[in-house]
């Protein structure tokens, strides 16, 4: 039997015919300098062209532009996914901070593979990243954590990130501990099952929209050994 794509209540809009043409004269698209996304304009390396494209986000005034999508893998294969934010990037990949415990946590350290999506709508652009993933250095997550308004430094304490809460009040409880275990004129030291995650990219590719459906896509794809630092530049079919 045929099906017809269903919203599923008559009061949704219809799914299928809802879809935008990318194009750079478009209502209300932010003003940025808009270069066809070819090889010759593209930066010799993605650190350049990612630090180039994430100035335009913040310039265009994108709500969150260092927000991005992470998606892990348990062991069996099964995929999740949830936002976080970007808190440094440079050659070596990029960094976000987490607990370790949470699902992505366990996850990154059971499969370290992971994926990164930031997805800059309102531009018609996104970065996906996908690559190894491992913890920083403790230092790292050290410098990091005491830059967090204080808080956040309670929260890592009261919060076991992915764990069944009973309700509310639970969360609150372990929050007013963590409150009465650092007083206010003591520091919040670094919790130990709390702290950094670097995704060190095998592929970064850098999409932009155009009308048609024809979107430009060109990959950064790295082909030799992690800190051998050789890449080759790929166009993929949109």
């Amino acid at each position: 039997m045929e099906h017809t794509l269903s919203t599923g209540h008559p009061a949704t809009p219809d799914l299928a015919r809802m879809r935008r043409e990318y194009d750079a004269a478009e209502p209300h698209r932010p003003a940025v300098r808009e270069e066809p996304l070819v090889e010759e304009y593209l930066a010799g390396d993605w650190p350049t062209q990612f630090g180039r494209w994430f100035a335009e986000a913040v310039a265009a005034g994108l709500p969150e532009p260092n927000a991005m999508i992470v998606s892990t893998a348990a062991p069996d294969g099964r995929p999740s996914s949830r936002t976080v934010l970007l808190k440094g990037y440079d050659e070596r990949g990029f960094v976000f901070f987490t607990n370790y415990g949470s699902r992505k946590g366990r996850e990154a350290l059971a499969n370290p593979y992971a994926s990164l999506l930031f997805p800059w709508f309102p531009m018609g652009r996104q970065v996906v990243v996908c690559g190894r993933i491992a913890p920083v250095d403790r230092h790292v997550s050290e410098e990091y954590f005491h830059q967090r308004p204080r808080g956040a430094q309670l929260g890592a304490w009261a919060s076991e990130q992915s764990a069944v809460l009973p309700g509310r009040q639970a969360l609150d409880e372990a929050y007013a501990r963590a409150e009465q275990s650092f007083p206010a004129d003591t520091e919040v030291p670094l919790p130990d099952h709390w702290g950094g995650l670097r995704v060190e990219p095998e592929t970064v590719e850098f999409w932009q929209g155009r009308r048609s459906r024809l979107h430009d896509r060109l990959r950064f794809r790295r082909t030799g050994e992690p800190g051998a630092d050789r890449w080759i530049v790929e166009r993929l079919a949109p």
